[in-house]
């Protein structure tokens, strides 16, 4: 990748943390039991992890982290690329 991905601390899944959020274009992943269950990428990250507690799916996240980047499209492809090498295959839980 010819951009170095600088995620955020894991971050507790509470409005709390959302609130914290930059309104700013990135990547981001919800986590739960030791599991990714979603990456996604968007142009307003706080937006995006608000609408996704009403997700039937990502609702059960636990944890989540963000990279802030404008290239947000191209890292996220990059991102299941390796997630599924890593995982024979298989994309995370909610996507």
């Amino acid at each position: 990748m010819s951009e170095e991905i600088k995620w955020s601390d894991w971050l507790d899944y509470s409005q709390e943390q959302i609130a914290k959020t930059p309104e700013s274009p990135g990547v981001y992943m919800m986590h739960a039991a030791m599991k990714i269950l979603y990456i996604g990428n968007t142009d307003n990250l706080k937006k995006s992890i608000t609408e996704s507690s009403s997700a039937s799916c990502v609702r059960d996240a636990k944890r989540f982290r963000y990279f802030l980047t404008q290239s947000h499209n191209d890292i996220k492809e990059k991102l299941l690329e390796e997630y599924k090498k890593k995982h024979d295959g298989k994309m995370p839980l909610c996507m």
